[in-house]
């Protein structure tokens, strides 16, 4: 099974011999710390090449050429911040508060040699980093996401989210409260899944409507 979803990786993404050897040995850090640690659903461990490799891998296409970094938020097992860093995305942060998570990102990059730094802390705590490319997965609703992502943004930044089923349910929800460009892509993993490519993040700033004295 490994194998053949190996092959449908190669299929969807035109990558060199020391990428696919980079990503053999993080999937084989996942499975071994994943039996100890359980980082990722242990489900999904016979799976890594198409449930996360894939998923993860097709936010390359839309990171922009002239961008120099990329924050990850609540990178966990590294999804998909470590995928796109093998990929070749600029420095990419990956922001993770649990200890053990941490760790394992640290080892990955250390093994695999990666462009890439480990902020072991909540989003919410971050104060000055700003970011090219914002990226998540599986992390919170979209409205949350946003919250989290205009602490990160500068004004040309771009997010880059992994959603599932309720993407447009979820896009509409944040319009209350956010104004934004979007682009909707369907995903090469999922097919009900999607990737969102947000920019220009704004807050609506909505005046409170005064009581009226009669």
């Amino acid at each position: 099974m490994q194998d053949s979803e190996r092959e449908q990786f190669i299929s969807h993404f035109q990558v060199s011999y020391e990428t696919l050897g980079k990503l053999d040995l993080y999937a084989k850090l996942l499975q071994d710390w994943g039996q100890k640690f359980n980082l990722v659903a242990k489900s999904t461990l016979p799976h890594i090449w198409s449930r996360h490799f894939i998923d993860c891998a097709q936010l390359i296409n839309s990171m922009p050429k002239s961008a120099k970094n990329t924050a990850d938020m609540g990178s966990g097992a590294g999804f998909p911040g470590l995928v796109l860093s093998i990929m070749g995305a600029p420095h990419v942060i990956l922001i993770e508060a649990t200890g053990k998570k941490a760790n394992f990102l640290r080892e990955v990059i250390q093994e695999l040699k990666l462009d890439a730094t480990v902020l072991q802390q909540r989003v919410e705590e971050t104060k000055t980093l700003k970011a090219d490319v914002i990226t998540a997965r599986a992390l919170s609703p979209l409205p949350d996401l946003l919250k989290l992502a205009n602490r990160l943004t500068k004004e040309d930044s771009l997010c880059l989210f992994l959603k599932g089923k309720n993407a447009d349910a979820e896009l509409t929800e944040s319009k209350k409260h956010w104004t934004f460009e979007c682009d909707k892509l369907p995903s090469l993993s999922d097919n009900t899944g999607s990737v969102l490519i947000l920019r220009d993040l704004k807050y609506k700033h909505v005046p409170s409507l005064k009581r009226r004295h009669i």
